[in-house]
């Protein structure tokens, strides 16, 4: 009788123990899900605040090429593609067509920026074009 009391004493704390295990499973997993669901809404407000600094970028490119310091021109539309890289993908998902054109433009601007005698009409109509874009893409 009294290995009986023991073997139960063990089997239940045994149960406990292992109930206790579960928790903190189910505990972890329910977490996990949550950042999920909050990562897949976070592309649409990191479109909005990424398209309006593409558009900062994009109007002080036009100021410098307008004003035909190519130099300066370069050095603010560097920071273009990094701030592409935080929106492409939602762009990329949203609108297939604006965002080939939006790479279309962004190579052309690149390009004509590394040239030695870089066109500012050519300039000015490309990056026209991908302002149109980025608005379009921010409306929609």
């Amino acid at each position: 009788m009294k290995r009986f009391k023991l073997i139960s004493i063990v089997a239940g704390i045994s149960l406990l123990a292992l109930v206790g295990c579960n928790s903190p499973e189910q505990a972890t997993t329910t977490p996990a899900v949550t950042p999920n669901a909050s990562v897949a809404s976070a592309p649409a407000t990191t479109t909005t605040t990424g398209n309006n600094n593409l558009l900062t970028i994009v109007s002080k490119t036009k100021a410098a090429v307008t004003s035909g310091n190519f130099v300066q021109a370069k050095k603010e539309f560097d920071k273009f593609e990094d701030a592409w890289k935080e929106v492409e993908d939602g762009i990329k998902v949203k609108s297939r067509n604006n965002y080939e054109t939006i790479e279309t433009n962004l190579d052309e601007v690149t390009a004509e920026l590394k040239a030695s005698k870089p066109q500012k009409d050519k300039l000015l109509t490309a990056l026209q074009s991908l302002e149109k874009t980025i608005t379009a893409v921010s409306k929609s």
